[in-house]
């Protein structure tokens, strides 16, 4: 297990439902990052797993699930580091499915609801685009742990990118309304997009030390392909939006709440059962 030296480092979370509060020792900025890694796998593999059964036909909807456990196994992976991190005796299961609403640091464009098959690819679109170059970087992370799994997931996210810009294409350019539908899922996603780019002292820590990557190092990328695909499609460009942040803080929407109601709801009633 990886450990941060012994230095004054930025405020972190301490968890218990707290946020930006002080981190108890070096390692709760290592925590933190991989909650904000793992929480994001794991709220989107969870949004596209309601998708299984009701897609329109059984290649999307094996699509679909397949994305949706490759997030999940991502999860796992981060969320069992995290733990070990933390020292507490929290594995994967127990962040997953025992944290409240609060103490989640999944960004806002995740939670996000499916919407129609249009908003659902606009997500997952901006998104995969976002988190394959994000991976890319940590495949090189001084953390020999976060780099293993960056360079696994990696190759799972590139194929995530490439079906969701595919339906980006196809859907913007083919029938007025899968038009209008697929301008109307990007149009309600993209306000979550700079919460993406946010860089706060965490990250600006770890990435200092070659731990974490800054996200704003590969934006002007980022902009490029997803303009690239959007002009492919005969779409425009996104807008400029006004950053709509807190996800990485605990500052969640409604949408989050009720897909933890779900998620979570086995396992705290049944806290003792193995499976």
């Amino acid at each position: 297990m990886a450990s941060l030296p012994p230095i004054d480092i930025p405020p972190a979370t301490t968890g218990n439902g707290a946020f930006d509060a002080p981190a108890d020792d070096p390692n709760g900025a290592l925590f933190d990052y991989l909650l904000r890694l793992g929480d994001d796998s794991l709220v989107l593999g969870q949004r596209l797993s309601e998708w299984t059964g009701h897609a329109a036909s059984v290649e999307v909807d094996l699509s679909l699930a397949n994305i949706a456990l490759d997030l999940i196994g991502q999860a796992t992976l981060l969320l069992d580091y995290a733990g070990e991190v933390e020292g507490r005796g929290r594995d994967g299961d127990k962040l997953a499915f025992h944290r409240d609403v609060l103490d989640f640091r999944n960004c806002l464009l995740v939670e996000q609801p499916n919407g129609d098959f249009a908003q659902t690819m606009a997500r997952q679109f901006l998104f995969s685009t976002w988190q394959r170059r994000l991976l890319r970087h940590l495949a090189g992370s001084a953390d020999a742990r976060i780099a293993a799994i960056a360079e696994k997931a990696v190759k799972e996210v590139t194929y995530h990118a490439e079906l969701a810009a595919e339906w980006v294409i196809r859907l913007g350019d083919g029938t007025e309304e899968s038009r209008r539908r697929m301008m109307d899922g990007l149009e309600w996603m993209a306000r979550f997009v700079p919460e993406l780019f946010e860089a706060d002292g965490l990250t600006a820590f770890l990435a200092e030390r070659g731990v974490a990557a800054d996200p704003d190092s590969f934006r002007a990328d980022y902009e490029e392909e997803v303009g690239a695909v959007l002009a492919a499609a005969g779409l425009p460009l996104l807008p400029q939006q006004r950053p709509i942040l807190g996800g990485r803080r605990g500052h969640h929407s409604e949408h989050l709440g009720h897909l933890l109601c779900t998620m979570q709801f086995l396992p705290r009633t049944y806290p003792e059962a193995v499976w």
